[in-house]
């Protein structure tokens, strides 16, 4: 059965497929087969190596041979496998018997068949599989789309470092900051929360059917096993699998790694969805404008309206990516004894969570390159705001001693409108030096931003 992307269930593989090419490859069944197919090769090849009478080291064109069939992967092998499964009804079952099917007329893998798979359980070849997965979308796709966010919004927060602007702190007006300190702030924290993934070791476990090497020792008892699983899982690809060795499971590797990656990634999602939420206000705020597309509508029946859909989009898919990424990390350490099932299915669901964080990380950019700073906005909402000057003024008072300078702009200043000439009257007035008056004379709301700009050209 087939579909198009207006028949699709999921707007993943619908509306949004387009913008989701690069992650489809790596995160579908057919990546999942690859990998599968990656992970019986490399312990094929591997075990050729062993120096067992049973199974001699295979041919450098065997080798070659086999690590084709990785390397030319397609639609049409995994369509093959699909296959083979309808009779096995078994997935993993049905990429071994794919794999030997591949030998027929190559006598030297023939005679090696029973080699495919050998004292594996499917875990071994899953765990690793699904690892290899996440290891190629993390490096590929997510960490340079949140890279290309952060390299943006540093862009920004050099770019507006000086241009003033209101605080907004519960809402109501506050000590004035520029444009380019807020931006860095989320540059800084995205920073931290990007290498907290990117720091995030990718485990895989070859360990038999309940952890114990039982198959593998009752084949050759006196061989070393699990210094060649770890060589197996450890050695850099394509020999290896270049992943990182856990060599204490149950039937499946823990899944804590995938917690704590998953729960870094809603992190950073969760960063994004303050930001998205803060643009859209400074949009509404008139802070922000935003350049025009041709053609593009904002509403079916207001049509002045230009919309901060991108950040919209942002914040809603977000929240999706989040709430499934919460839920593989509560549910994947999770296993009743030594295997249940029930993270099978689960586990199929990590390339919809990436996928949505992806689309909202690519509405994020796209957003970003439509703003124009309205500088004339920023500037009139901080020129109708005398009364954030309170704070310096009270603050130089009580310097100099001057007794109730809290209380004394608190009295002059809370929930009125304040103008420059009563401000001005009142300093005139302060029991101060004259040349701290002639300072806070010299203060407007523009001016008052203390180390902002020097702080957002830091990053």
């Amino acid at each position: 059965m087939s579909f198009s992307t207006v028949s699709a269930l999921s707007p993943l593989d619908g509306r949004y497929a387009a913008k989701l090419a690069a992650l489809r490859p790596l995160m579908s069944e057919q990546g999942y087969m690859h990998r599968r197919v990656q992970v019986e090769v490399a312990w094929f090849i591997a075990l050729s190596d062993c120096g067992f009478a049973e199974f001699k080291p295979l041919t450098g064109g065997a080798r070659k041979y086999l690590m084709g069939l990785v390397s030319h992967f397609s639609e049409a092998d995994a369509l093959a496998i699909k296959d083979i499964e309808k009779t096995t009804n078994h997935d993993v079952k049905a990429v071994e018997y794919w794999i030997k099917s591949k030998f027929e007329a190559r006598p030297e893998l023939v005679a090696a068949a029973e080699f495919v798979h050998f004292a594996c359980t499917s875990e071994d070849i899953n765990n690793t599989s699904h690892a290899l997965q996440i290891q190629a979308a993390r490096d590929t796709v997510v960490l340079p789309a949140i890279d290309g966010l952060i390299a943006k919004l540093r862009e920004m927060a050099h770019q507006f470092a000086d241009v003033s602007m209101l605080s907004r702190t519960h809402g109501q007006t506050a000590s004035p900051t520029t444009v380019g300190k807020e931006i860095a702030n989320v540059a800084v924290r995205l920073t931290k929360a990007r290498a907290q993934i990117a720091a995030v070791q990718l485990l895989g476990k070859m360990n038999g059917a309940v952890g114990n090497y039982n198959a593998h020792l009752a084949a050759w008892p006196e061989f070393d096993w699990e210094a060649f699983s770890r060589k197996v899982v450890e050695t850099p690809a394509p020999l290896g699998l270049g992943l990182s060795f856990q060599p204490y499971s149950i039937q499946i590797e823990p899944h804590d790694y995938m917690a704590e990656l998953f729960d870094a990634v809603a992190r950073v999602n969760t960063i994004l969805v303050d930001f998205s939420r803060d643009i859209w206000g400074y949009v509404s705020l008139g802070y922000f404008k935003q350049r025009l597309k041709k053609g593009e509508i904002g509403s079916s029946t207001m049509p002045h309206k230009v919309n901060p859909i991108d950040f919209e989009n942002a914040e809603g898919n977000l929240g999706l990516a989040n709430a499934v990424l919460r839920h593989l990390s509560e549910k994947l350490p999770i296993s009743r004894w030594q295997r249940d099932l029930t993270d099978s299915t689960v586990l199929r669901n990590i390339g919809v969570a990436f996928g949505y964080a992806t689309l909202a990380y690519a509405s994020l950019a796209t957003g970003l390159g439509k703003l124009e700073i309205n500088e004339e906005a920023l500037a009139g909402d901080l020129d109708a705001s005398w009364e954030v000057l309170a704070e310096p003024i009270q603050t130089v008072m009580r310097r100099f001693g001057v007794q109730g300078a809290y209380e004394q702009l608190k009295e002059v200043t809370r929930g009125k409108t304040v103008t420059a000439e009563a401000l001005h009257g009142l300093i005139r007035s302060l029991a101060i030096p004259e040349e701290e008056k002639t300072r806070l004379l010299a203060m407007t709301p523009a001016s008052y931003t203390g180390k902002a700009a020097e702080l957002a050209r830091r990053i």
